[in-house]
């Protein structure tokens, strides 16, 4: 599992660098969740311990909503992370949804991403 804490242009670059880099690694590419958190959050502190189990199957990128650049991110989400993105798509707030994540994860699998 990959952490990653940045801003929203950082982040889009980052996950495309990740991408060409996983797809010329490999045929595999891993699907990227984005958990969208700030300091101090122990909901998101006990979710990525939930997802500690599916490490292999994704990159976790962390996107802290307090931070200036991420101001859009605060609005939308203050009150609610941690909040979930797969590939840039809303997956799941306040907690994990280990079954909503497998079915999307496999989902993603199946299809190759």
């Amino acid at each position: 599992m990959l952490w990653f804490q940045g801003n929203s242009m950082q982040l889009a670059k980052y996950s495309f660098r990740l991408l060409l880099r996983n797809r010329s690694a490999s045929k595999t590419v891993l699907p990227v969740l984005t958990l969208f958190t700030k300091d101090p959050c122990p909901l998101c502190d006990e979710a990525k311990e939930v997802l500690e189990a599916y490490k292999n199957r994704f990159i976790l990128q962390e996107v802290d909503i307090t931070l200036p650049e991420n101001s859009a991110w605060y609005q939308r989400y203050k009150f609610d992370i941690p909040v979930f993105h797969l590939n840039g798509q809303f997956l799941m707030m306040h907690r994990v949804d280990i079954s909503k994540l497998e079915k999307q994860l496999q989902k993603l699998e199946q299809q190759g991403l």
